[in-house]
């Protein structure tokens, strides 16, 4: 709570605060009044009634012990920004930089930012204020909370509040409380390597093993200097993993419990790639980290929407397995375990050589079409990428028939249907030859290979790296998928299917 706060709008917002143990709190904003009184360890919280949005800058005043004034208040809509570096990816970093930032001047977009801190115990608080949306401010904004932020706003005509609350590298076990995951027995194996990580680690050591570093890594940098050649990178500064954002349950106690309860329309979400090695795991970890911050912020089921993991490292020319394809189909699976939820497919736009990809504009422009066509009433505006419906196999050939195509499906870059691999039942992958069957609108792909005389199986796109260039005529991609449920390279080997 702030200056140039945005409330959001339509619902009760639930106002807290601090004081003495028994003080009667009075909260006051726009003509309405909320009484609270301050419980045993001074806690208070008021709720304000549902409003209808306004630009009107406002006062929100709180009378308790003391009075505190906080101006410049709006209403409007309010979205959690959350994952890891690739939604806090900053504007200053993306294309365009320059004239994104000199042209920010957007008063009724509000931004505020969270801190990294990880902590064990669930914190109450954090250091940070909201600020109007400016050349000034945005520089050091998530761009893709930014630019799906800025695209609701100029939709709706209406305030847009953005909460920043991401952290580089973050594991979304950590974004869990850690005694729900303690009592599930699918994450047993997980926690318990954590608790033999913490009992053994030592950070003076790290430290100390640091320092070592450092010194034969100065003494080769030397010589690579005298002999007029580049040094080798600097070896990394040791991390305290207690305090740090792979650790269960430290993001929820350190970055999101001091927000829990703030109104707000939704959360937009990019993370996964902490988890790509784990994706079997992800497939039940992802839903359970959904549902839990929709428990803890009592709000219903808010929507959520996340960003489908991008293209990533070298493309490779002979299909075959990828932990980073398993992570994007249990992205995809998430969808239809949990209300309210979808995802923005960007496998095109990637970068082989960086895992942050620059191009955070379309990616936070494909995450608002998902609110503009569910949640704002724009029902024609085309949101959701093609998916798998099914693969029917005979005469040597696939045909599979996709779902979600819009006005039906095209090829970009090239002429023919690039991206699908076909197997038979001996499981060898072979790239295959695709075509677009004729329909209104164009909904099914037919697939072959010389190579294989009975298909039983068929993917597309399933690769860190695919080349790939199936998308709706709106300019949506094609969900990377797979019709076969064979063994994950993910998948630990006490699992079952």
């Amino acid at each position: 709570f702030s200056d140039h706060m945005v409330l959001q709008r339509g619902q009760e917002n639930r106002v807290w605060g601090w004081d003495k143990p028994g003080t009667e709190v009075t909260v006051t904003f726009a003509g309405a009044t909320s009484k609270a009184k301050a419980d045993a360890n001074g806690r208070w919280e008021a709720r304000l009634p549902a409003m209808k949005e306004s630009a009107e800058s406002r006062t929100l005043s709180v009378q308790g012990s003391s009075k505190k004034d906080l101006t410049d208040v709006l209403v409007g809509e309010v979205w959690v920004c959350s994952g890891q570096s690739n939604m806090g990816f900053t504007v200053s970093s993306c294309w365009d930089a320059d004239l994104e930032i000199a042209t920010a001047n957007y008063p009724n977009l509000r931004l505020i930012s969270v801190p990294n801190v990880g902590s064990q115990k669930p914190l109450d608080d954090f250091t940070g204020a909201w600020e109007r949306c400016s050349p000034k401010s945005v520089g050091s904004f998530s761009a893709v909370g930014y630019f799906f932020g800025l695209t609701i706003q100029k939709m709706i005509n209406v305030p847009v509040g953005l909460i920043d609350n991401a952290w580089g590298g973050s594991s979304a076990e950590a974004w869990v409380r850690r005694d729900l995951l303690e009592k599930d027995p699918r994450f047993a194996t997980l926690m318990a390597d954590w608790k033999n990580r913490e009992a053994t680690f030592d950070m003076e050591a790290a430290k100390a093993a640091h320092a070592k570093a450092m010194a034969d890594w100065k003494k080769q940098a030397d010589a690579a200097k005298a002999a007029n050649q580049f040094p080798p990178k600097p070896p990394r500064a040791p991390q305290d993993i207690l305090k740090g954002q792979h650790r269960p349950g430290n993001l929820y106690g350190g970055c999101l419990h001091p927000i829990l309860g703030y109104g707000i329309r939704g959360v937009v979400w990019y993370q996964g790639e902490s988890n790509s090695g784990r994706a079997y795991e992800y497939r039940t970890l992802f839903p359970l980290m959904i549902q839990h911050w929709r428990d803890e912020w009592k709000q219903g089921d808010f929507p959520f929407y996340w960003v489908q993991l991008a293209d990533y490292l070298n493309e490779t020319p002979e299909p075959g397995d990828s932990a980073w394809a398993e992570l994007r189909e249990a992205q995809t699976l998430s969808q239809k375990a949990l209300p309210h939820t979808g995802q923005a497919v960007i496998i095109d736009l990637g970068e082989a050589s960086d895992i942050h990809p620059k191009n955070k504009r379309d990616v936070g422009e494909r995450l608002a079409r998902w609110a503009l066509a569910k949640d704002y009433g724009m029902k024609t505006m085309p949101y959701h990428s093609p998916e798998l419906k099914d693969a029917q196999f005979a005469n040597g050939r696939a045909t599979v028939t996709l779902t979600d195509v819009g006005t039906g499906l095209r090829t970009v870059d090239a002429n023919e249907v690039q991206g699908f691999a076909i197997c038979g039942k001996d499981r060898k992958w072979h790239n295959a030859q695709a075509r677009l069957l004729p329909g209104q609108p164009i909904h099914q792909v037919q697939v072959w290979s010389p190579d294989v005389k009975e298909p039983v199986a068929v993917r597309y796109a399933w690769a860190n790296n695919p080349v790939c260039n199936l998308y709706t005529t709106e300019g949506l991609p094609v969900t990377p998928f797979r019709s076969d449920d064979f063994p994950m390279v993910t998948q630990p080997a006490t699992a079952t299917k």
